[in-house]
């Protein structure tokens, strides 16, 4: 693509299709360069993954957890222990697409949000004004993606910004 990019976003969670989609970004991807004639700078690729809140991860409510008492209250260790384990997850995923990056002498940014990933990786197309996104295919057919939805068409329809969706390549 033309080298008049600014703000390239792609999307990993981990999976073999996110790091594909790097690659592929790293590989086809042309960012503006910098010019020194003026105050602009040169385009830049960022790395977003999306953590879940911890009661998604835990895949309860605080209110569901059997320790007995109120249902109401949450327990703080229980908790902790969760985004002690997110946090290492996360940190995983961003090295290995470093890992990747650096294998291909590719300088680019790394950004971690918390919350639902179709609403954040939209939120920060917005926030960076995002040139472009690209993100790793999940192969879901149509049935599937009418149940499930799909981020790709979500952030077209709310970001206003280009979505690639790069296919496992056989």
């Amino acid at each position: 693509m033309a080298g008049k990019l600014n703000c390239v976003i792609v999307s990993v969670d981990g999976s073999e299709e996110s790091m594909n989609a790097l690659n592929w970004t790293l590989d086809n991807i042309k960012l503006k360069p910098h010019d020194p004639d003026s105050q602009e700078s040169q385009g830049s690729i960022v790395i977003l993954h999306v953590q879940s809140p911890p009661s998604i991860a835990a895949g309860l409510n605080p209110g569901g957890i059997p320790f007995g008492g109120p249902s109401d209250i949450e327990v703080p260790a229980f908790t902790a222990a969760i985004e002690a384990h997110q946090k290492r997850i996360t940190q995983a995923i961003l090295d290995h697409a470093l890992e990747i990056c650096a294998n291909k002498n590719a300088n680019v940014k790394t950004q971690v949000v918390i919350g639902d990933p179709k609403e954040k990786i939209c939120d920060a197309v917005e926030e960076m004004n995002a040139d472009l996104l690209v993100m790793g295919s999940r192969a879901f057919g149509p049935i599937k993606r009418m149940f499930l939805g799909s981020v790709s068409n979500y952030c077209t329809n709310h970001a206003q910004c280009p979505v690639i969706i790069v296919k496992a390549t056989p």
